[in-house]
């Protein structure tokens, strides 16, 4: 029984409806230790019939045996295996991967089996040894002649140890040196005991063989036997095949990605600084946020709020409105905004609330010292409200002091500190029990200097001190606030919401906003703008996609031949898919790593630089943050390379092996 068998083979190309027969009825048979010439003119089925043996082609009819087994053309797998398993192909214009070595070129072969990476090295080695290449193992092809690429070509083909080796033309593109030596290869490999079968249009060529078929029109028109066939060597060795390895595909993704140095740095360069601009932004609004809490926590206990008695009957006003209808009501009826006794110990009872801090908060102050009147300002009692951060030099106001703003401070001397101790005249507007106004003229000694920060100057005094002035001056000694310590820092929402809630003679008693909501909605607008900056930024990973997908296109068209030469050797369609996918990823990664270095690096510069002014790390990159800019960039580039890979994935072998 033959090795190879080919029963009635015919196949007909189709332009429109008209029929143009290329093979019409083909029986042959085929042992191996042959070496097979098939002559004939161009035209004349050669191609076509050698792309059927060699399971590249599946639209025909007829049937095909390999040792005794009907080989189903039908099924894409299964040819893929029998390429990889049986069919070694050395091509005329030898289609050797351009940016790999001569070693990996055969390596790429022995990817498909299952011998270790040792292994595979040391037979791509005894192959280009074989074929006279000892010396350009780590050549590229572009650095060979063109006798020494078809050899390399030779030692790929050999490489999975196959039973048939087709060559088309394999002597087509060299000189008769050259030529002589390639077809002693191909002797030398049919005495091994394989099936040798040569496409050839030379007579020459033809006759170095052990049988000529000569074929024209579709049809063998003659045969002729030269000299016996090889002996068969017995229970020969085999590699064993298997589907091309991922860590190739990767291998193979990153050398074509060194190859192409300079376009793809270009492209790595826009997606990162894509990537840089959201980790950027996104950090920005981190330190932003914190920016704000600290300077918020400078000047306040975040575990005090303030609260007001509320003098309006709006039901449907929020605490923020009813706070400002309070402060408005203190200059018309001072009265109805004064907390009693009973209201305090009503506040002191909610829960949640650990104690109250009963105080004053008066306007229109105005501080003299010498010649230097400051401008109308805010006095108000101490309480723990106060971050004790807030007083620059001295100490908190004791009975009979006071502490004045810094920057007024400034104002009476440059020795601003030497003030501390010293008497301070100033006035404000009180109010008595009929609501009428009262001027509050007196003094205190100096304690020490506070920052009102962001929010202006703050003159603070002793409550005590406050209403014994109140009290000389026959003004209402009531508090007009109160400080609520609320220890859990986590209920602090809660609790103020419930003493929202709290209610007298149908209409809210207090009125009182916490200072964690009013963060929370900074920080929301804050991440909003955050969020908005990074999105525009992410407009030039968009573009970056785009450049992958135009990238990812054209490597497919200059990389068709190489297409065609994978599945040639066995290589499956989601193994090409996986080809431009991983070059693509790695494009991602690369450009995520880059990006994220730069933004660390613009991290530390902008942090510095402006260290100076603010005192702060304006710039505080998250893990989360260069997560999400990772995961970002991996995505886009598999997006990008999910219609170019596919594509690859589909061409048709045949039509990729004939691509210039």
């Amino acid at each position: 029984m033959a090795f190879l068998e080919l029963q009635n083979i015919k196949k007909s190309y189709y332009l429109g409806k008209e029929e143009f027969p290329v093979l019409n009825g083909i029986d042959l048979s085929f042992d191996k230790g042959e070496f097979v010439s098939i002559l004939g003119e161009s035209g004349g089925g050669k191609s076509t019939l050698m792309n059927i043996i060699g399971g590249l082609d599946r639209n025909f009819e007829g049937i095909v045996e390999v040792n005794g087994d009907k080989l189903d053309h039908r099924q894409e797998k299964k040819l893929d295996v029998y390429r990889r398993e049986t069919i070694g192909y050395i091509f005329q214009s030898f289609n050797l991967i351009n940016y790999q070595t001569n070693l990996e070129n055969v390596e790429t072969s022995l990817n498909m089996t299952t011998l270790s990476a040792a292994e595979r090295k040391d037979r791509a080695k005894a192959l280009l040894t074989k074929v006279g290449l000892v010396e350009h193992l780590h050549k590229y092809p572009s650095q060979l002649s063109g006798g020494q690429k078809q050899r390399v070509a030779i030692a790929r083909a050999l490489a999975s140890d196959p039973d048939i080796m087709i060559a088309d033309e394999p002597t087509g593109a060299l000189d008769s040196v050259n030529t002589t030596e390639v077809l002693e290869l191909l002797k030398q490999i049919a005495e091994e005991g394989k099936l040798v079968i040569v496409v050839t249009h030379s007579q020459s060529v033809a006759e170095y063989g052990t049988r000529i078929l000569h074929m024209a029109d579709g049809k063998i028109d003659e045969e002729k036997y030269l000299k016996d066939k090889f002996l068969v060597p017995e229970n020969t060795k085999r590699l064993t095949s298997r589907p091309l390895k991922s860590s190739s595909i990767w291998d193979m993704a990153f050398d074509h990605l060194k190859y192409k140095k300079l376009q793809n740095f270009l492209i790595i360069l826009g997606s990162a600084i894509g990537v840089f601009s959201v980790i950027i932004f996104l950090g920005l609004g981190n330190g932003i946020k914190g920016y704000i809490t600290n300077q918020v926590d400078a000047l306040v206990n975040p575990n005090y709020q303030s609260v007001v008695r509320n003098t309006t009957k709006d039901k449907d006003a929020s605490a923020a409105e009813r706070m400002q209808a309070t402060a408005q009501a203190r200059a018309t009826n001072y009265s109805s905004t004064t907390m009693n006794k009973a209201m305090l110990n009503r506040l002191d009872n909610v829960q949640g609330v650990d104690a109250v801090y009963a105080g004053g908060q008066f306007s229109n102050a105005v501080f003299t010292y010498g010649n230097v009147k400051s401008q109308p300002v805010q006095i108000q009692s101490w309480s723990p409200q106060f971050s004790k951060k807030t007083i620059k030099a001295g100490h908190q106001a004791k009975s009979g002091e006071v502490l004045i703003d810094q920057a007024y401070a400034k104002k009476i001397q440059s020795n601003y500190q030497a003030l501390i101790g010293k008497t301070i005249s100033f006035s404000y507007m009180a109010f008595d029990s009929s609501n009428r106004p009262v001027v509050i003229a007196t003094s205190a000694k100096i304690a020490g200097m506070t920052d009102g920060g962001q929010s202006g100057a703050m003159f603070i005094q002793n409550w005590s001190t406050m209403q014994n002035d109140l009290k000389k001056n026959n003004a209402v000694t009531e508090a007009n606030y109160a400080a609520v310590e609320i220890k859990d820092t986590k209920a602090v929402s809660a609790t103020m919401k419930r003493i929202n809630k709290l209610q007298s003679n149908g209409m809210q008693s207090f009125a009182g906003v916490s200072l964690t909501d009013i963060l929370s909605t900074i920080n929301t607008i804050t991440s909003l703008a955050s969020y908005v900056l990074a999105a525009i930024a992410g407009i030039s990973l968009l573009v970056s996609a785009i450049m992958i997908i135009v990238t990812t296109y054209m490597s497919v068209s200059e990389r068709t031949r190489e297409i065609g030469v994978l599945r040639a050797l066995g290589a499956r369609s989601k193994d090409i898919r996986g080809l431009f996918t991983n070059e693509a990823l790695l494009i991602g990664i690369i450009s995520a790593v880059v990006g994220i270095t730069i933004a660390y690096i613009g991290q530390i510069l902008m942090n510095t630089a402006l260290n100076g002014l603010i005192h702060f790390s304006i710039v505080q990159v998250s893990v989360g943050n260069v997560i999400f800019a990772v995961v970002i960039s991996i995505l886009i580039a598999l997006i990008a390379s999910f219609v170019p890979s596919r594509r690859a994935a589909k061409l048709n072998t045949i039509d990729a092996l004939a691509a210039d």
